[in-house]
C-alpha cells in the first residue's frame, strides 16, 4: 500500500499572501457561475490524473451537483488562448475557507499560470463572504497537499504565504500502481510520474 505525507497549510490573513509574478502569456481567471458537473468533471480528471486524484471518478452527475451546489462553494478557472489551464475549487465554512483541489493541465505547467492563480484564489478567498450571503467574514484560508501532488505543489502554496501547521501520514491503497491519466487509454507521457 502506497504510504503519503499529508502537510496541512493555512493563512490567518490575507496580508499573509505573497502574489507570484504574472505570467507570460495573457491569463484571464473567470470564477464558473453555472454549475457543470461534465465541466468539473473534465478539470478533476485533466488535472488531477497524473496525481491519482481518483476519489470523485465514479460520482454520478447527481453527486457532482450536490457537490457544486453546496453554498459558499466556487470555482476558479484560467484560461489561456480561450482553453481552461486548470482550476482551483474552494468552499467556505463557518469563518473559514477550504481550497479543495488546485492545479494545472499539463501542457500549462512551469509557465507560471500556478502561482497567479493561487495568488488570485487566496486573495478571492478571503471576500468569499462579500459573494456569498450568510457567509461570515473569513478568519482563515487553508488547504492540504501530499506527496503524491505535482514536485512543486508544496513550494508553490509556501511561496505565496501559506505556512505549514500539520503533516500525517496516510495509507493510499488506491496509489499502489500508476496514476489513472486524464481518462483511460489516454496513453501519453505522464508528467512527474
Amino acid at each position: 500500500m502506497a504510504l503519503s505525507t499529508v502537510t496541512y497549510l493555512e493563512l490567518t490573513s490575507p496580508d499573509q499572501i505573497r502574489p507570484a509574478r504574472t505570467p507570460k502569456d495573457p491569463v484571464e481567471i473567470k470564477r464558473v457561475e453555472e454549475i457543470s458537473p461534465e465541466f468539473s468533471r473534465f478539470l478533476y480528471a485533466s488535472v488531477g490524473g497524473d496525481w491519482h486524484w481518483s476519489g470523485k471518478l465514479p460520482w454520478t452527475w447527481e453527486r457532482w451537483i450536490q457537490w457544486l451546489s453546496r453554498p459558499g462553494f466556487e470555482t476558479w478557472v484560467p484560461y489561456v488562448g480561450g482553453t481552461p489551464a486548470g482550476y482551483l475549487a474552494m468552499k467556505a465554512t463557518g469563518t473559514e475557507v477550504e481550497v479543495e483541489n488546485f492545479g494545472l493541465l499539463p501542457g500549462f505547467i512551469g509557465r507560471g499560470i500556478g502561482g497567479h492563480l493561487l495568488t488570485i484564489g487566496l486573495q478571492c478567498a478571503w471576500t468569499m463572504n462579500e459573494r456569498h450571503p450568510g457567509i461570515a467574514p473569513i478568519t482563515r484560508v487553508w488547504l492540504h497537499t501530499n506527496t503524491l501532488d505535482g514536485p512543486n505543489a508544496l513550494a508553490n502554496y509556501e511561496a505565496r504565504g501559506l505556512r505549514p501547521y500539520k503533516t500525517e501520514d496516510e495509507e493510499r491503497p488506491d496509489a499502489d500502481g500508476p496514476p489513472p491519466g486524464p481518462w483511460p487509454g489516454a496513453e501519453r507521457p505522464r508528467f512527474g510520474g
